[in-house]
C-alpha cells in the first residue's frame, strides 16, 4: 500500500466508500444526505492543508485522510484530521498507516499536538486506534451524537501531544 497526495481525479474512486460510510451514520457528523459536490469540497483540502488517499498494490483507492490546522488564529498550533477506509477493506492497517501519516504530517508542519473534536463512542475500532497511538480522551460530550442505532451516543474529544 502506498500514500499518496490526493487528487481531484480520485474523487471518483472515494466518493463510493466514502458515501456509504456517510450515509450508514454511525461515525461522522456529516449530513447522511450530503451530496457528492458538497462532500468532495468538504474533504479534497488545498495547501496547507492536505488529503491524501491509500493506495492498494494494484491502484485501487481504498482509503483516504485530510489533515488541517483544528482551529484559526490563535489556536492553529493544533492540527487536526479524519480518516476514511472503505469497509470492505477494514482490518488490513490501512487506518493505523493513514493515522500515522497524519501525525507526521502534522509534525513536520510544526504542530504542537493533534486533536480530534468528535470521535463518537461507540466507534470501538477508531477509539482503539486512536489511544493505541498515543491519543487519549479529554473529555464527552454526552449525547453528543444520535446513532442510528444506539441512539444518543458520547462524542469524545481525542488529543495527543506531538
Amino acid at each position: 500500500m502506498m500514500i499518496r497526495e490526493a487528487t481531484a481525479e480520485d474523487w471518483a474512486a472515494i466518493w463510493p466508500f466514502f458515501h456509504r460510510i456517510v450515509r450508514a451514520g454511525e461515525t461522522f457528523t456529516y449530513p447522511v444526505d450530503l451530496t457528492a459536490d458538497t462532500a468532495r469540497d468538504w474533504w479534497l483540502l488545498r495547501a496547507p492543508n492536505r488529503t491524501v488517499v491509500a493506495v492498494d498494490d494494484d491502484g485501487t483507492v481504498v482509503g483516504t485522510a485530510k489533515m488541517n490546522n483544528n482551529q484559526w488564529g490563535n489556536g492553529a498550533h493544533v492540527a487536526s484530521a479524519s480518516f476514511m477506509v472503505d469497509p470492505d477493506r477494514a482490518g488490513r492497517g490501512i487506518g493505523r498507516a493513514l493515522c500515522e501519516h497524519t501525525l507526521d504530517w502534522a509534525r513536520r508542519q510544526g504542530f504542537r499536538a493533534m486533536q480530534f473534536n468528535a470521535v463518537v463512542a461507540t466507534n470501538t475500532p477508531a477509539v482503539h486506534l486512536y489511544e493505541s497511538l498515543g491519543f487519549r480522551v479529554l473529555g464527552t460530550v454526552p449525547e453528543g451524537f444520535r446513532h442510528p442505532v444506539h441512539g444518543l451516543v458520547g462524542l469524545h474529544v481525542m488529543h495527543r501531544p506531538l
